[in-house]
C-alpha cells in the first residue's frame, strides 16, 4: 500500500481510492444488471405504445398528420386498388395490432411480422415520394416524419432480437 503526504501533512492511500472505486464499480454493476433486465421490455413497451397511438389517430378521419401520405402510399403500393378509407383503416388496424402484440407480448413474434411489413409502408414513401419530400432546402416536415422511424426500426431490431431466443414451439 502506497501513502502520499499531501499539503495538510496527512496522507492519502491508493487504499482509500481503491476502495472508492470498488464502491462505484459495484454501484455500476447494479445499474447494468437493472438495465439489461428491465431495458428491452421498456423498449418494447415504449414501441408498442407509438405505435398504439400513431395507429389510433388513423382511425379518426382527418387526425393523423400523414394520412394524405399513407393514401398515397397505399395508392402506389397496391396500383391504385386501395382506396383512401381502406388504405387508412389497414393502416390503422396493423398499427394497432403491432401496438398490442409489443405492449402485451401477446403475440409478439405475429406482431414483429406485421412490423416489418409496416416498415415497408412506413419507408415506401422515400422511394415514391423522394421529389416531394426532399427540397433544396432541405428535408420537409414530412420528410422528417418518415426518417424519424429509423429510430423505430433499431428498437425493433432490438425487441425482436430478444423476442427470437426462443425456439418456436407448441405452447
Amino acid at each position: 500500500m502506497s501513502t502520499t503526504a499531501i499539503g495538510s501533512g496527512r496522507t492519502s492511500t491508493a487504499a482509500g481510492l481503491d476502495s472508492i472505486l470498488d464502491q462505484a464499480n459495484r454501484a455500476q454493476a447494479v445499474l447494468q444488471r437493472f438495465f439489461a433486465k428491465a431495458g428491452v421490455p421498456t423498449l418494447r413497451i415504449a414501441l408498442g405504445l407509438v405505435f398504439l397511438g400513431f395507429g389510433a389517430l388513423k382511425f379518426l378521419p382527418g387526425v393523423s398528420p400523414v394520412e394524405e401520405l399513407v393514401v398515397a402510399t397505399w395508392g402506389a403500393l397496391s396500383f391504385g386498388l386501395v382506396g383512401p378509407q381502406l388504405a387508412m383503416a389497414l393502416t390503422a388496424l396493423m398499427e394497432v395490432a403491432v401496438g398490442l402484440a409489443l405492449v402485451t407480448g401477446v403475440f409478439l413474434r405475429i406482431g414483429l411480422l406485421v412490423l416489418a411489413a409496416t416498415f415497408v409502408g412506413i419507408f415506401s414513401p422515400l422511394v415514391f415520394f423522394a421529389g416531394d419530400l426532399f427540397t433544396t432546402a432541405g428535408p420537409t416536415l414530412t420528410a422528417q416524419y418518415v426518417l424519424k422511424d429509423v429510430v423505430l426500426v433499431g428498437a425493433a431490431m432490438v425487441v425482436a432480437a430478444r423476442a427470437l431466443q426462443r425456439p418456436i414451439g407448441r405452447v
